[in-house]
């Protein structure tokens, strides 16, 4: 059997590539199964049975991995409907006949946002039997965390506890999934062709929607940065600086709401340190490669990998090390892996690891994402950030964030692509919005306003801002009141939580202003939250639903439906890390 392969001077770029070989690797796996291909359509009554592909989604990247999933279907003669998670109720479900569920996983083992109702219903040992229900599952995550891929691995496992049929195995992706996605997505096709009947032509499938927007992970922008300013006080604990990136022609197109994906460069400080620990010079070639490109520009050297972490204490002989690491508590391993970089694990081990195997257990550089600042209504031409440097001084070595460092101090220019989050949008302009972004979470909530600002929106809005004291830590003044002066703002809370003996914060406000709150949310306003996840986010949360059952006169139980019906009508939606 001849196997067919991609010329080298064939014209597609990397996105193009891994999907049509994923495409090529399924049909491969077909043939050598002897597995038929489907019948070619003859007319236009040929039978297209309905395929549902659900996505859960916190960054984007499962919805448009949904989105081409659903192209490649239809190219096989299917009737595709695609939605999120919290799109379909489980007395829906039930009915479905085929499923493909694309999920990524949020933080350590978490449900993505617009997962967490459905997961909550299917879970639930109210859930109803499924035999009616053929499906698959793809699973996107991150092996640096804990419970990589859980998500999808819950719902494969609670689909097939209850009765539904598995067509197709779960794949796992790591953070370079295009080509495992791909592969993936043609065998589930391929397997629901044969199962269902589908009539459609099989052919190579079309490039990756992301890929057809140009700029990509894998192909991204080199665009200049010609502003890039303090906006921190001088006596601030913390360094936020606005920054402004020029799209020129690249034809990027964003809205409010969107993040920005920002390829970074390694320390040169760091790079050099680890080449000395090595007894080796940055021009030191590994693999045709030298040690300045593969330390610098390709592979992760902050962040230890476990499979280094793994492999070192395997050979330091380090008694703390591997209590930490071995003993199978989460939090004794992060508080003693806090602050420590890759080069600390190296000395750990001493001179236990090569250079070359060393380097075989990094994982690649990945970009950081940000949310967008600006509003291309007031900014086409350009794209803004607000952005926390991370710096602090442990071991004799000055130390920072990977990516806030590299565009603070060494950033003219950078290589960029666009995230879209089309759940994290502007409400229509006659609805009302109530923003909660305290210190950098205030990034997408100024383009929110300078959305409402240039679209002359008569939506009431209202923001909840906050950090640590007002002379110094109060970014965005001059816009906030100047906003606050014209009416756009109907309102505006601080929370300065250093300022006084007992500390506020921005559900402190919400508290206090709780009935006028609630009064807005049963007038429609959309109640958006953006900033740090661990804790200000699940305080926020708390606070909502305390809100709602003081003023609403509702019962723990009917306080959270209320929530959930907020979350099922995207009213409620966060942008948190």
């Amino acid at each position: 059997m001849k196997i067919a392969y991609i010329p080298e001077d064939a014209p597609f770029n990397e996105d193009q590539r891994a999907w049509i070989s994923g495409f090529l690797a399924g049909l491969h796996s077909r043939l050598a199964m002897n597995v038929a291909p489907p019948p070619v359509a003859v007319d236009s009554t040929a039978s297209r049975p309905p395929l549902r592909i659900l996505y859960g989604t916190q960054t984007g990247n499962a919805e448009a991995v949904a989105a081409d999933t659903a192209a490649a279907a239809k190219a096989q003669g299917f009737d595709v409907t695609v939605s999120g998670l919290d799109e379909i109720a489980l007395d829906e479900f039930v009915g479905l006949r085929y499923v493909l569920i694309i999920t990524s996983t949020y933080g350590e083992g978490e449900m993505p946002d617009n997962a967490e109702l459905f997961w909550e219903a299917l879970s639930s040992t109210q859930a109803p039997r499924l035999e009616g229900v053929s499906y698959g599952v793809l699973a996107l995550g991150d092996t640096s965390y804990d419970g990589f891929c859980q998500a999808g691995k819950l719902i494969d496992t609670r689909l097939e506890q209850l009765g539904a049929s598995r067509v197709v195995a779960r794949a796992d992706c790591d953070v370079d999934y295009e080509a495992h996605a791909a592969e993936w997505v043609q065998g589930a096709v391929g397997s629901l062709v044969t199962l269902a009947g589908a009539s459609g032509t099989p052919g190579t499938p079309p490039p990756s929607t992301v890929a057809r927007s140009g700029w990509t992970r894998k192909n991204p922008f080199l665009a200049e940065l010609p502003v890039n300013r303090v906006l921190s006080g001088s006596g601030s604990a913390k360094e936020i600086r606005h920054y402004e990136f020029a799209l020129a022609d690249s034809g990027i197109g964003y809205e409010a709401g969107d993040a920005l994906a920002v390829v970074p460069e390694n320390s040169p400080a760091l790079v050099e340190a680890i080449c000395a620990h090595f007894r080796v010079s940055v021009d030191t070639v590994v693999d045709g490669t030298p040690l300045a490109e593969l330390l610098g520009h390709r592979y992760e050297i902050s962040t230890p990998s476990k499979d280094l972490l793994s492999e070192v204490e395997s050979r330091a002989e380090n008694e703390e090390f591997s209590h930490a690491l071995r003993g199978g508590v989460k939090e004794v391993l992060e508080r003693w892996l806090y602050g420590k970089d890759i080069l600390d694990i190296l000395r750990i081990g001493g001179d236990s690891l090569s250079l070359e195997e060393f380097i075989a257990l990094l994982k690649p550089l990945q970009h950081r994402a940000y949310s967008i600042s600006s509003s291309s209504l007031a900014h086409p031409d350009r794209i803004h950030l607000t952005v926390a440097s991370v710096r602090y001084h442990r071991s004799g070595r000055e130390r920072g964030g990977v990516c806030s460092t590299y565009l603070a101090d060494r950033c003219g220019s950078a290589r960029i692509f666009l995230q879209p989050n089309k759940s994290f949008r502007v409400p229509a302009d006659d609805v009302p919005m109530i923003m909660v972004g305290p210190g950098t979470g205030i990034a997408p909530f100024r383009a929110f306003l300078q959305e409402r600002e240039q679209r002359a929106a008569a939506g009431r809005n209202w923001l909840f801002f906050g950090d640590q004291h007002r002379d110094h830590d109060y970014v965005y003044s001059d816009e906030l009141t100047a906003w606050e002066g014209s009416g756009l703002l109907t309102r505006l809370d601080l929370a300065f939580s250093r300022d006084q003996a007992d500390k506020v914060y921005v559900q402190t406000r919400m508290r206090e202003n709780g009935k006028e709150l609630f009064a807005w949310l049963q007038d429609g306003a959309h109640f958006y939250v953006c900033g740090d996840a661990t804790r200000m986010a699940k305080d926020v949360d708390k606070a909502l639903h305390e809100i709602v059952a003081e003023h609403g006169g509702l019962g723990v139980d009917d306080a959270t439906e209320y929530v959930n019906t907020l979350k099922r009508e995207k009213r409620y939606v966060r942008d948190v890390y």
